[in-house]
């Protein structure tokens, strides 16, 4: 299970743009801003109604399940590539589950690979932002195990051609001004409302479960709410 130091990255993020930086592909030793200061309104508030609710599933199902992850948490890894498929196919798929995805964000490679995932979806193509996850969940051992920010960066945009994202689209995406520090601030809102200390976390019809879980675990626990 991997702990979140909630506060202290959200700190972080305020003060220093670093975090929001997107390697430039022009010199790989300069790091071109995403414009967090430009992002933010006149009246110090940043605006993010253009940061969309990840969710699978029938709205009106029996139960919601809303899951917190982070695309450099291998337990997360774990979880999406050992009991997220089964757990789909048979409770979301059924219409027994809504499903909710919240993005947590560790370090500035987790928010980077959010903005790939994102790249493109719309509420009429939110199965695009799940293949594309299922990707970065894949390919997690390799791509955050670049040499330093630029070759990370150039992983993430690779898994992102793979998906089908052409480079004018990943570009358009990763040099976001608005977007970063607009994820971040829906991030904060969401873990804080909902305690969220460590990753994986779940809250199964508002009741906090934390860590990874087997199918089996999970599917008994699913049972016993509906």
């Amino acid at each position: 299970m991997n702990r979140l130091p909630i506060i202290a990255f959200v700190v972080a993020l305020a003060a220093s743009s670093a975090y929001y930086l997107w390697p430039s592909s022009d010199n790989a030793t300069e790091l071109a801003g995403f414009g967090a200061a430009e992002a933010q309104e006149s009246d110090g508030e940043i605006d993010t109604s253009g940061v969309l609710e990840l969710t699978l599933g029938d709205p009106d199902a029996p139960l919601t399940v809303v899951e917190y992850a982070s695309h450099t948490c291998p337990h997360c890894k774990n979880f999406h590539l050992n009991t997220f498929k089964q757990f789909k196919e048979n409770y979301i798929d059924t219409g027994k589950v809504h499903f909710i995805y919240r993005e947590v964000y560790f370090d500035r490679f987790g928010l980077w690979a959010g903005m790939v995932a994102r790249c493109g979806v719309t509420d009429e193509n939110m199965n695009r932002y799940f293949a594309i996850s299922d990707l970065i969940y894949t390919e997690q051992a390799s791509w955050t195990n670049g040499d330093g920010p630029a070759e990370i960066a150039e992983n993430l945009k690779t898994i992102g051609k793979k998906a089908g994202l052409t480079a004018a689209e990943l570009d358009a995406c990763t040099t976001d001004g608005d977007m970063a520090p607009a994820m971040v601030a829906v991030f904060q809102e969401h873990a804080d409302r909902d305690g969220i200390r460590s990753t994986p976390s779940f809250l199964i019809d508002g009741e906090l479960v934390t860590g990874d879980q087997s199918y089996e675990s999970f599917s008994a626990l699913l049972d016993e709410k509906l």
